[in-house]
């Protein structure tokens, strides 16, 4: 008899993933429009370095707290859905138990079936079998705020650190266009690599990541030149 074959599911890697996406497109967005912002003014090589280190830090902070802030939110309530479930399988298990009955046959299972299903169900663990099937909770979407918040601020720290290195690399008089073309370059790649990952199209995620990350340079590219100019 041959063995069932464990399947591996790109879904189970949406919360770092997600996280790790966004903190890298964000780092390389961030740094390299503040970059050629304060590049666009006419700033000195200082000013402009000074200006990309403080971006980095201040990003990956923020980034780490937005992250655990938003994802922390997500678990209290998922804490809060769990410990009214609980209570409502403590003072009425049979209505419960109907209900989630009713869950599957909504589905297509025949009602008698459904609700066999659900009583073996909860005999085996009706907490779990109510979080996953009436809260849509499991351990693929649970939130997890420092897991977020780490991964975050990491890849944003990775991603800004991409744009930051040209500042050494290129030359003064050609430092917004050096910049601009590598982090358009770097944004390219994250769309491909994020792509793949997630099992996504690869085209319309680079496409998609690259129009964004050009379209924030040119403001801040416009904006820095009309104070550069002011000034």
């Amino acid at each position: 008899m041959r063995s069932l074959q464990r399947e591996t599911h790109l879904v189970s890697r949406i919360g770092w993933l997600r996280a790790a996406v966004l903190g890298a497109n964000d780092g390389i967005v961030s740094t390299a429009s503040l970059i050629v912002g304060v590049a666009a003014s006419a700033a000195g090589s200082s000013e402009i370095l000074i200006a990309g280190v403080a971006g980095l830090v201040a990003g990956a902070m923020s980034m780490a707290a937005g992250e655990y802030v938003s994802v922390s939110s997500q678990a209290d309530t998922e804490q809060a859905d769990l410990a009214r479930e609980r209570r409502e399988l403590e003072s009425q298990p049979d209505a419960e138990r109907e209900e989630l009955a009713q869950l599957y046959a909504k589905r297509g299972v025949d009602i008698a079936l459904a609700r066999r299903v659900a009583e073996k169900l909860m005999q085996k663990d009706a907490l779990e079998a109510h979080a996953r099937d009436e809260l849509g909770i499991s351990e693929i979407s649970t939130a997890r705020p420092i897991v977020a918040a780490l991964t975050s601020a990491l890849t944003f720290a990775v991603g800004a650190m991409m744009p930051l290195a040209m500042v050494w690399l290129a030359p003064a008089n050609q430092l917004v266009l050096l910049v601009s073309a590598a982090s358009l370059l770097f944004l390219s790649l994250l769309g491909a690599i994020g792509a793949k990952a997630g099992g996504a199209n690869v085209l319309k995620a680079t496409i998609r990541v690259t129009f964004w990350g050009a379209f924030a340079m040119a403001l801040t590219a416009g904006i820095g030149a009309l104070v550069g100019t002011a000034v």
